[in-house]
Formats: structure tokens, sequence, C-alpha cells
């Protein structure tokens, strides 16, 4: 079967729900360096199982996070499964290395999905392609051992096949284990190489088979772009698109901004260098804007508790979306372009004026003359006045009015004083 006979999934949710919970956990939590501190500081397998050794989540709370996640304003969340470091969150029987063979004795991967699909978020799992636990996964330009030659002189008695079998079998177990699973995002491929290694792309991971699999088991679930077959949704990562992402041939794609609180997925301690609440907001509405969604990213630490920095992002997220959610919620680009300093987003007859720099009295909104039918600060409802622009000779006291400006031009009379929120947004109704 061709990739392209394959089933479509259901795109539906994912294009209303704008915002997704990223979750990195995992035994990185522990050394919280960094959830690539395997990599970055070349600890072999057998020394980094001192950390599953002493894996004991206590404190992880799945159904308070589900709840915290759902009032924060996510329509879905990501928990990552198994990272690069091959540690498992669920009880695969196909490795010992999994959490519950560890202190914390039980799934995570259940409690997660149990606990967010009681709040009704939809399920979603990240899932490494890489895994340098698994004795038959050659050493590669991201392999922990990659400056050591004699393991790399020993890639010609590891067996691909044995670990890309194991690959698609685990797969297997997440897709039949779990009821309904939303969203698969892979992580991910580099068969350009790396280092002068060679690495490992569609080929190397059975991509093609893979997705089959998926299609099959479940046919409406979504798979991100990183098995190098192209995927239902574009994922760029760390940064924020000026313009809209497309595909070769220049049509847009569905895409989705992954994004870190501070730039490290996993739990790193020292780590000081937090985005505020205000510009993680703008973010998030830049994106919609450019009718795609953002999947933040939390790590919870070792003991499985969600850090104070962490909890006061979720909460002033929490505090915007309960009264700018319509906004952002099945919301998408506009027909309209808007000013400096303004982001719109759309859905049906009602616009939505996202202000990132609040001006003094007057907002001037071009190419709305005869569309804009009442307006009101959509975080207490309270009316907007406004005017459509007149030519320069027409205004009756040119010392007062705004000038300069084209005849399509509305301008909106706000106070002087912007809404006690982060990002105000000003709610236009359209006339047809």
């Amino acid at each position: 079967m061709s990739t392209a006979a394959l089933p479509s999934p259901d795109f539906a949710w994912f294009d209303r729900g704008r915002l997704g919970l990223f979750i990195h956990w995992g035994v990185y939590a522990l050394p919280a360096r960094h959830e690539w501190v395997q990599n970055r500081e070349h600890i072999r397998p057998e020394d980094y199982e001192i950390y599953s050794e002493h894996f004991d989540p206590d404190l992880f709370d799945a159904r308070g996070l589900a709840r915290q996640a759902r009032e924060a304003g996510f329509t879905y969340a990501v928990l990552t499964t198994k990272h690069h470091d091959g540690f498992c969150l669920w009880d695969s029987t196909l490795t010992d290395y999994t959490a519950p063979r560890t202190r914390a004795g039980r799934d995570l991967v259940r409690e997660f999905v149990d606990a967010f699909r009681a709040e009704g978020l939809r399920i979603g799992f990240y899932h490494s392609l890489i895994d340098w636990h698994h004795p038959d996964f050659t050493v590669d330009g991201v392999h922990p051992l990659r400056d050591d030659p004699a393991e790399v002189s020993l890639n010609g008695e590891r067996d691909l096949g044995v670990y890309r079998k194991y690959l698609h079998g685990q797969v297997r177990e997440l897709l039949t284990g779990y009821g309904q699973v939303d969203y698969l995002f892979f992580d991910f491929s580099y068969s350009q190489g790396i280092g002068g290694l060679p690495g490992k792309g569609a080929a190397e991971w059975g991509s093609a088979e893979l997705l089959t699999l998926i299609r099959d088991l479940q046919p409406g679930c979504i798979v991100n772009d990183r098995l190098e077959l192209g995927g239902d949704v574009a994922t760029p990562e760390q940064y924020q698109p000026v313009v809209t992402p497309t595909d070769d041939s220049g049509n847009p794609v569905r895409w989705e901004a992954c994004q870190t609180l501070n730039g490290s997925w996993g739990y790193d301690r020292d780590n000081l260098n937090d985005k505020s609440s205000d510009l993680l907001l703008r973010m998030l509405v830049d994106t919609v804007s450019k009718n795609g969604n953002m999947l933040l990213n939390i790590g919870p630490d070792a003991r499985g508790a969600i850090d104070a920095r962490t909890q006061e992002r979720l909460t002033d997220l929490a505090s915007w979306f309960r009264l700018h959610g319509r906004s952002i919620y099945g919301a998408g680009p506009s027909e309209f372009s808007p000013p400096t300093d303004i982001r719109y987003t759309q859905n049906g007859d009602r616009l939505y004026v996202h202000v990132f720099a609040w001006p003094f009295v007057h907002l001037h909104l071009p190419g709305l003359g005869g569309r804009v039918r009442y307006a009101q600060l959509l975080a207490d409802g309270s009316e907007v006045p406004f005017q459509v622009h007149l030519p320069d000779h027409d205004q009756p006291n040119q010392h007062t009015q705004p000038v300069g400006l084209g005849r399509d031009t509305v301008t909106l009379h706000l106070p002087v004083r912007a809404p006690n929120t982060p990002v105000p947004v000003i709610e236009i109704f359209l006339t047809s």
C-alpha cells in the first residue's frame, strides 16, 4: 500500500484546538541538565542506568496536572513515552527499561492517558525513533558514544533490523493498549548523517511500513513530519515563522510551533531563561494568526512535580484564556491585513484584534471601512466606539481628528489605560 492510499486522519479537533501541552519527562529529570545530557556528556548506557535506579516520581499527580492543563487553555497533550535515552514510561513487554520496573512501580503513560482524557483533552504520544540504550542501535553522529572508535567499530556486529522490529513493536503496544490515540509525534530523522557518521532516516526506521501500521491500528491518528515521509503536520521547533509555512510548491501547510518555556525540553534545574507569560501569549496569537497551533512544553522534575515558575505561567494562561479563549479556539488567519503591533485572528464574522502595544486613544485599522458592525473589549464586553475615516478636507476639526489616513480606515476609540491583561483583545462583529 502506498502512503497516498492510506486513510486520512481526523484534523477537526486539531484545527480548532490551537494550543497543545508538550510534556517531556523521563529519567533525564534526575541529572536535571537538559534531556540531551547523555549525549552532551558522552555518558555510557550502563553508567546512565543509575538514573533509572533512582527514578521515584512520588509527587506525580496526573489528575491534578490534567485539570490544570484544561484550565490553562490546552486542548490536547503530548507525553514523551520514550525519549532518545530509551527509557519507557509505560509497561512495555519488549524491554525491562521501563518505569514500572523502577521505584516508580507503575505505568505512567496509563496515568497520563486516563487523567487527560477524563478532562476532555485529546491524547498524543511523543515517541523517539532514536534509542541509545538498545544494543542493536548503531552508533551514529548523535549517539553518546560517537567519539569512541572502539564502539563505532562494533557497528558491524549490531543489527539495525532487530532495532527496527523493536521500534515497530513498541508503537504497536502504544496504539493498542491505551484506546484512541489522536496524535503521534515522532522524533527525529537525520539521514544526511552527522559528524562524518552515517545517519538514519525513513529507510532505517522502516517509516513507510510504520505509517501503514499506524493507519491500520488508528486510522484517525495524526502523524507529524519527522518520519521523512512528509507527514500530516509540519513541526518547526524553537523559532517563530515570520510567514505561514508552505510546502515545496508554495502551498500553506498544517503546522504546529513547538516551543519551550526556557530553551530546554526536559527539567533543567539551573536554567532561568524563562519566557514571560506575555511573550508566550504573543507567540500563541502570532501562531494562530498564521493558521498554526502551538505545542508548549513543560518538564516535570524528578519527583514528578511542576516547578514554581512553570506553575506561574500556567496560572497566567488560565486567567487570559478564561476571558479571551474565543479569539483562539476555532479561529485562524483573517482576510484583513493588520497594522504594526497588531495580530488578527478571525472566526466567521468575528474579527479579533490582539493588541501587542497599546496605543494612545486611537487605533487605526485600514481596510475595514464599511465592514464593522460593532466592537467591544473582549475582556469585559464593554463597547469600543469607532468611526469610518473621512477625507481630510471633510474632518470637522482637523486639530482633534486623525488625518492622513485612507478612506477605508476604521478608527477605534480606546481608553487611555489598557485592560489589565498581557494581550488585550478587541472583538469586532463584521457586516456581511
